[in-house]
């Protein structure tokens, strides 16, 4: 679950990276122009945590059925479009009523649904099973989207924030080629970082890149390729990386920022201020900035603060940062729809963002 996060706490596995991000910022010249400000909201929504019972995971998803839509009812982005929210659903935990009831929000431009997984001692032989039957049931809810060679297309978020084995003691994973067998399995990109002060965050900081280690080895995604205007990848999955940084703040006076988002700690103005001073973008296209936030949103806390108090300070926090125009110009944007218009930079597109959401991968058949 979520937390406040000890400073000193595995600081030695990415302070090194985050000191590499703050001169590569540095060095980089100003864009001209209002910045476009891209948020997605990824929620590693676990109706069944804590060992709960059908019915209670149930109540959990009604909880969201019901409360969204009045959230989002009440703000807009500069696009006139209210908040999306993308649940990134366990396969282990799947129920087809959840997943219908889920697909409502969708049908309705209010969320998406991608995929979510925790295993242990898991093998390749399995995983790969275990993926293609999740492709397949999500997509008889109409939940995924297609690319343009019309092959079914998924986000991924780690359970344990463990990926491709990151744990030293080999935890709650078990598969080292994991992103061979995700990207195999249609996986578009991967959305589990940051999870410091956890000891699988990796040393790449603040960065939208692709993996560039060895595939079949464990943590590949440890060396990376820097997403650039004039290169991209098709042989790989993607890794979009929430905000990390230091900031004043905590107990010792500083306080480590990974965009997480929960009822001991949601949105403030001074959070939202450091998500977009990371400015994590495609190099080359830096007036378009990529804020991927997440949350555990199923269980009752959380859920009362981010459809509650929680919630309206994310987005009041927000619109404030990009009230006029002349700065920030913010978009709501699903997972997908982050993925596709980080493709679309690395193509060369430029200006405004909000015609290359459906750039590559289709919007899920439930919304048509």
């Amino acid at each position: 679950m979520l937390g406040l996060a000890l400073p000193g706490k595995n600081l030695h596995r990415w302070i090194l990276g985050y000191a590499r991000a703050l001169l590569e910022r540095a060095a980089e010249a100003e864009p001209v122009g209002p910045r476009h400000v891209l948020v997605a909201l990824c929620d590693h929504f676990e109706p069944l945590w804590g060992g709960a019972s059908d019915a209670t995971g149930s109540q959990r998803v009604e909880r969201w059925l019901r409360g969204y839509p009045e959230l989002a009812r009440a703000f807009r982005d500069s696009d006139g479009r209210p908040p999306r929210h993308s649940f990134f659903f366990p396969l282990e935990q799947y129920r087809p009523e959840y997943l219908e009831m889920l697909a409502s929000l969708t049908r309705d431009g209010l969320a998406e649904v991608e995929l979510h997984l925790h295993h242990d001692a898991d093998t390749a032989e399995n995983l790969e099973h275990t993926l293609q039957k999740g492709v397949q049931s999500f997509s008889r809810h109409g939940l995924l989207g297609r690319d343009r060679a019309d092959r079914i297309r998924y986000g991924f978020i780690h359970g344990n924030w463990c990926l491709a084995n990151s744990r030293r003691d080999g935890r709650w994973c078990g598969v080292d080629n994991e992103l061979e067998l995700l990207f195999a399995t249609g996986c578009y990109a991967d959305f589990t970082f940051p999870s410091a002060p956890d000891e699988t965050q990796p040393g790449i900081v603040d960065r939208i890149y692709w993996p560039a280690g060895d595939p079949s080895r464990a943590r590949a995604h440890e060396h990376g390729e820097r997403a650039r205007v004039g290169s991209a990848r098709d042989d790989r999955v993607l890794c979009i990386q929430g905000p990390l940084a230091l900031c004043p703040g905590g107990r010792f006076g500083l306080r480590i920022e990974n965009g997480a988002l929960s009822a001991r700690d949601p949105a403030t103005p001074r959070r939202a201020k450091s998500w977009l001073a990371q400015a994590i973008h495609v190099e080359g296209r830096s007036d378009w900035i990529f804020v991927k936030l997440h949350t555990h949103g199923a269980p009752e806390p959380q859920a009362d603060s981010l459809l509650g108090d929680g919630g309206r300070a994310l987005h009041q926090a927000l619109g404030a940062l990009c009230t006029d125009g002349s700065r920030f110009l913010l978009h709501y944007v699903t997972a997908r729809e982050m993925f596709n218009v980080a493709l679309a930079a690395m193509h060369g597109r430029s200006g405004d963002p909000a015609g290359y959401l459906s750039y590559e991968i289709s919007a899920p058949p439930v919304m048509s």
